[in-house]
């Protein structure tokens, strides 16, 4: 059997499908290994050990940047093309 080839809107959809899942993911990610460092890993009992600030000063505008760029991508999902007249 001949497959047909897609159109531009199929395209398009797989393609916002692929991305959202992969930005989703790595969002999840992120928070469970956030939460993973914040409950199940020792502590210093005076302050936040050298090596997990640095952690946490990188995961912060990561977090954010996910964030924006999935929030960004679901809200220009609604600008659908407009369909031909063929």
């Amino acid at each position: 059997m001949a497959r047909q080839k897609l159109t531009n809107e199929e395209i398009k959809a797989r393609l916002v499908f692929l991305v959202g899942i992969g930005l989703t993911v790595a969002f999840v990610g992120t928070i469970f290994t956030l939460l993973y460092g914040l409950l199940f890993v020792v502590q210093p009992t005076g302050d936040i050990a050298p090596n997990d600030q640095a952690a946490w000063e990188i995961l912060k505008p990561m977090t954010l940047f996910i964030t924006g760029g999935l929030s960004g991508m679901l809200a220009s999902n609604g600008l659908k093309d407009r369909p031909s007249n063929d």
